[in-house]
């Protein structure tokens, strides 16, 4: 059986991603950042322009949003940004911690940020960056654990809006990403 794709254009570049089953009913094109210098550096430069100019700081949960959220970063002349970790690391004394439901994860995980992370954001203005907002489960955990550590969200972005999250007009994003039926 030959593997299908969907054709991607956003920021100048054209990928080709594999159409992925993640239930029995539902699959999704499988969209990967990483290692992508190309599509990196461009989805960033177009995603940093349409981004509230009163904007402190980004913010993403790990792992595709990171190359994205510091190319960002670096594109804005912001020394940091900000990185949810989805497991506690030895180096986090006292973290602050939401629970997070992602289609493209199975079961439940955690976002949580350091002490250090905390301080960095608290009464700053962030805009919460992701690769792709699909049902805004990972981008409600993100606002949720910013909130909690003091911070203001000013905007929400990312590269694709995956199905019914393309009608939102919430969040700013470059292109629609269709969802399609499993097979």
């Amino acid at each position: 059986m030959a593997k299908e794709y969907y054709e991607l254009h956003v920021a100048g570049c054209t990928r080709q991603l594999p159409i992925l089953n993640v239930t029995d009913s539902l699959a999704i094109a499988g969209f990967v950042i990483l290692g992508d210098t190309e599509l990196t550096v461009n989805t960033a430069k177009e995603l940093a322009a349409k981004l509230p100019a009163e904007a402190d700081m980004i913010m993403t949960a790990e792992t595709k949003g990171i190359p994205l959220a510091a190319e960002m970063a670096r594109i804005l002349g912001m020394p940091h940004y900000i990185v949810a970790r989805k497991s506690i690391k030895a180096y986090m004394e006292n973290p602050l911690i939401v629970d997070d439901e992602s289609i493209t994860t199975k079961g439940k995980q955690i976002l949580c940020l350091s002490d250090a992370d905390v301080e960095l954001i608290k009464n700053k203005k962030i805009v919460i960056v992701d690769d792709v907002i699909s049902t805004g489960g990972s981008l409600k955990a993100l606002e949720e654990l910013a909130e909690k550590a003091g911070a203001e969200v000013i905007g929400k972005a990312a590269i694709l809006a995956e199905g019914d999250a393309g009608k939102r007009t919430d969040i700013i994003f470059l292109e629609k990403l269709p969802l399609f039926e499993a097979r």
